[in-house]
């Protein structure tokens, strides 16, 4: 035991000496780092610190822009065909009544009927009336009209086909016998006979009717109400030489006089 005590205190004097050496050298460190500028921190011996290394901020990142997509126009939408034939017809109906109402206040002379050249293509008895002949007559329009004539006792089925005449294109359809009529063939006419009025020999369909001196418009189409061409007519006459006239003036077609063929003195329906 004296032994053991002797090794202890042997083995304290020299851990005494350690401590003394590893304090002046710490206190030769402290001094050294003093001498160059670093500042010095006192820590308790009891706290025991976790020093971590300092780590660079986050380098902030520029949003990234989505891709745009592509701009769609809309197609517009497909109309109709039904609503936009509709909305043809009306149109076409409002323009023929601004027609109408802009003449209504216009003089009833000849300028407002529409009469042109037609060519008689054919012509057949009406299937439902022995004195009405059912024609089909080229007016220089994209389509033939149908045309009901009650020339039957007057002009033979014969005289009827392929020839030229003038027709009144403007009067209101009219259905008669169940079928419509959609103008009238204009006659030198007296209560005995009755002749198709004869146009120029160079005229060709679609091809006006004109009166010197009666410059308006035709109508769309003539009221019926109003009676225009009832007011007209009589002053339609056929002269001595054949010509047809409206009060004294020739009906021409491209400067060439309208012409009944045999008939003189007569009035003209």
């Amino acid at each position: 035991s004296y032994l053991s005590s002797g090794i202890n205190a042997e083995y304290g004097e020299e851990n005494e000496k350690l401590k003394q050496q590893v304090e002046t050298l710490k206190k030769r460190l402290i001094d050294a780092e003093v001498m160059n500028g670093r500042k010095q921190v006192s820590v308790p011996p009891d706290c025991k610190t976790s020093i971590k290394p300092p780590t660079s901020a986050p380098v902030p990142q520029a949003p990234k822009e989505s891709p745009k997509a592509p701009a769609v126009t809309a197609a517009p939408p497909k109309e109709n065909k039904k609503k936009a034939a509709k909305k043809e017809k009306t149109g076409q109906q409002q323009k023929q009544q601004k027609g109408a109402q802009a003449n209504s206040a216009a003089p009833a002379d000849v300028s407002r009927l529409n009469m042109r050249v037609g060519f008689i293509r054919t012509a057949k008895q009406h299937p439902d009336a022995d004195g009405l002949y059912l024609e089909e007559i080229d007016c220089g329009e994209p389509e033939p009209r149908q045309v009901i004539s009650g020339l039957v006792k007057h002009i033979p089925i014969e005289e009827m086909q392929q020839r030229p005449c003038v027709v009144l294109l403007n009067l209101k359809p009219a259905k008669m016998r169940g079928i419509m009529s959609h103008a009238m063939v204009m006659c030198a006419s007296s209560p005995e006979k009755v002749e198709i009025l004869a146009p120029p020999a160079d005229s060709k369909p679609g091809d006006l009717v004109t009166v010197e001196g009666f410059s308006g418009t035709p109508d769309a189409q003539l009221n019926p109400k109003k009676k225009v061409f009832e007011a007209i007519q009589p002053d339609f006459l056929v002269s001595p030489e054949g010509h047809a006239l409206y009060k004294g003036v020739p009906w021409k077609i491209n400067g060439q006089v309208v012409t009944a063929q045999t008939m003189r003195g007569c009035g003209i329906k």
